[in-house]
């Protein structure tokens, strides 16, 4: 939701009607990546912070420079900021824009994933290693070769095998590249063409390269064919996730602009996925992204708003509230303040 548009909302009662509350309140957190390690859950958040820039639909005025991990040992429950695991400047290839980030664990190293715009003004995709789920990270000196754009999930298989969900629309970038080639002359498709899809790659045994070409993942429609650039209730724009249910590929993403958390599954994870619906539906705040983690035998979303900072778009809270299963395997979708529309 943009900011001209939530001077109607009375925040005391928005804020008495959502179904959460901020799990931190000391700073801003967005863009919650949440995993469990040694049986603790551990969030990796982005760090919002007011960068003094006007708001545009690039997202300049999202000037992160850091990143922060929360921890907790059961929902609901007492949060730690385990403090900053990385900063910007210590990530020689990174100007600016420290955005969404992922972890994941092999062979006794933990693995960040974060997207940055480097000095020529590109979003890449970096990693950086750590002994500990709570860091301190150390970057690797390039990104990853043949990445680009914004928001990485790095999802494990039940094989073991590693694969990366990335890319985001408008500000992510993703709309300027056909084939893996970067191109500033290129935009989205047509209204009634194909909408453009998330990558995948799957990743090398030392989790620090891709293991091949990223590739374009399809979401179809209920007929099979592929959703198009106008559907944009239902279409990928960024915030890609991807969780495994009953042996079945859950892929999940935002549709940006129309403000949906929306789902699409699938028997490979490569896809093709189907869509099937909605998670969440809009919260305040322009953004909405978020992930799925089960943790001590329930699952979970965790997503973000804007209540607590009253609606400014690049200040917002991560949350965290229930997800439930119907018994044909589609998820229920969630109100995020009880039926009181924004």
């Amino acid at each position: 939701m943009p900011e001209d548009s939530i001077d109607h909302i009375d925040f005391d009662m928005l804020n008495t009607r959502a179904i959460s509350q901020p799990l931190v309140t000391h700073m801003y957190t967005a863009d919650p990546s949440a995993h469990v390690f040694n049986g603790k859950l551990y969030i990796y958040p982005s760090h919002d912070i007011d960068a003094g820039i006007p708001f545009d639909d690039e997202g300049s005025h999202f000037g992160m420079k850091d990143y922060h991990v929360i921890s907790m040992d059961s929902i609901p429950g007492k949060t730690i900021d385990h403090g900053i695991i990385l900063h910007i400047q210590d990530v020689a290839w990174a100007q600016k824009q420290l955005w969404d980030s992922d972890v994941n664990y092999k062979n006794g190293t933990y693995y960040l994933y974060f997207s940055a715009k480097s000095y020529d003004g590109i979003f890449r995709i970096g990693v950086a290693t750590s002994k500990s789920p709570t860091g301190p990270f150390i970057a690797e000196p390039e990104p990853i070769k043949g990445s680009y754009s914004i928001d990485p999930c790095v999802f494990q298989d039940n094989d073991d095998s590693f694969y990366m969900y990335f890319g985001g629309i408008w500000g992510g970038q993703l709309q300027k590249y056909r084939n893996n080639i970067y191109n500033s002359l290129h935009e989205l498709p047509r209204s009634h063409e194909p909408a453009l899809g998330p990558r995948i790659a799957k990743l090398r045994d030392n989790m620090l390269e891709f293991a091949e070409t990223p590739k374009e993942i399809e979401i179809l429609d209920e007929q099979g064919n592929r959703l198009k650039e106008g559907d944009n209730s239902r279409r990928f724009f960024e915030a890609s996730w991807m969780h495994k249910y009953n042996g079945i590929y859950y892929f999940s993403y935002s549709t940006g602009d129309t403000h949906y958390i929306c789902y699409a599954t699938g028997i490979s994870p490569y896809g093709p996925f189907t869509y099937r619906g909605r998670i969440l539906n809009p919260v305040v705040g322009w953004t909405t992204h978020h992930s799925i983690c089960e943790f001590q035998g329930k699952w979970y979303l965790f997503y973000h708003d804007s209540s607590l900072s009253k609606g400014v778009t690049h200040l917002r809270s991560m949350k965290v509230t229930p997800i439930h299963y119907n018994a044909d395997g589609s998820i229920q979708t969630i109100d995020p303040y009880n039926d009181l529309k924004i």
